[in-house]
């Protein structure tokens, strides 16, 4: 006879053999049989579809994966987002998915991802602005403040770029610190003013210094204004000194321009000349003009001269229309001579 039989079968058995010793010592030695723990192997996932109900005949346990009812002699498929136990499928735990039927185990979810839901088929993506840098998560964490993660499924958060701040948790993206503001360190939670003397506008990274001539004295300016006429700024940090009485300051001067006291004086913005440099310029254009003119009769006066007088060619002291003559044999007009006494 069969060792095993179905819980009816042995009930009427157990009942119509009374006392009868032997026969129940028999029965309760199969009933223990059929209870004999069995292992379960681990199998690779098959479909849903090749999952059908199993008609057994025998007592035997139930494949991996399936599972068997008390009012039944049939195994059943665990579906998805469950797994088998020893007697019955149990819902995978928040945290584990399982997106097949028919397993032994759950599947822990990975970085980025999480469930907080039991019997899950799938995992959810955590969003912009949160992590999870673990497996098996039940929920995401925030980005701290100064960090963010612009994408789903994020694992970690990335801290801001210089010129950008997050002052709130949960940033999906840092915002870039507006004019007359920085932030020159990454990571940062807010932006800080541009000092005094320093500016930052539109599309600049960072806050800069004035050019020469140019003057800025608010905390967090965006702009620096040209030092005005009348006024120069030796430094950008303070406000435009008035031009002293006896210089003059153009537009944009970083000192005063003086004149010279005895020669030039202050004319507006520039220097005119003084009265005594005029003077001092007239005489002596009237001594140069009196110089040329003397010069120039006295060149005349000298070819006059040298058109009615004649030249000889051996001396110019001699007169060229003089008669030869001599006297004691030698000519007068001849050149004198050294006689040695």
């Amino acid at each position: 006879m069969k060792c095993c039989v179905r819980a009816e079968d042995m009930k009427t058995t157990l009942l119509s053999l009374r006392w009868r010793v032997p026969a129940l010592c028999l029965l309760l030695a199969c009933a223990a049989e059929c209870q004999l723990p069995t292992t379960i192997a681990p199998l690779t996932s098959t479909p849903d579809a090749n999952c059908t109900s199993v008609d057994t005949t025998e007592c035997g346990a139930c494949s991996p994966g399936t599972h068997s009812k008390n009012d039944t002699e049939s195994c059943f498929c665990c579906l998805s987002g469950f797994c088998v136990n020893l007697l019955d499928c149990m819902p995978c735990t928040s945290g584990f998915y399982q997106p097949q039927g028919r397993q032994v185990t759950c599947l822990p979810c990975p970085h980025g991802l999480y469930t907080n839901t039991t019997g899950s088929v799938i995992c959810q993506s955590c969003q912009p602005g949160y992590f999870t840098n673990k497996t098996a998560s039940v929920s995401c964490m925030p980005c701290e403040k100064g960090r963010f993660a612009s994408e789903q499924n994020a694992f970690q958060c990335e801290p801001c770029p210089k010129d950008t701040f997050c002052n709130t948790t949960s940033c999906a993206h840092c915002t870039i610190c507006p004019g007359g503001l920085e932030s020159l360190e990454v990571g940062s939670v807010e932006c800080t003013l541009c000092r005094p003397g320093m500016y930052k506008g539109p599309g600049d990274d960072r806050c800069k210094y004035c050019r020469d001539g140019y003057y800025q004295v608010n905390w967090g300016g965006e702009r620096c204004e040209e030092c005005p006429i009348d006024h120069y700024c030796p430094t950008p940090d303070i406000n435009p000194i008035t031009c002293p009485e006896d210089a003059f300051c153009p537009g944009g001067s970083v000192e005063p321009s003086y004149c010279m006291e005895t020669f030039l004086r202050k004319d507006g913005v520039s220097c005119r000349l003084a009265p005594f440099t005029i003077v001092i310029l007239v005489v002596c254009s009237v001594v140069i003009v009196l110089g040329v003119i003397y010069i120039v009769r006295k060149q005349k006066q000298m070819s006059r001269r040298k058109r009615f007088i004649g030249f000889s060619p051996k001396s110019p002291l001699l007169h060229s229309n003089r008669s030869s003559s001599s006297i004691y044999g030698i000519a007068y007009d001849a050149e004198p001579m050294y006689a040695g006494w």
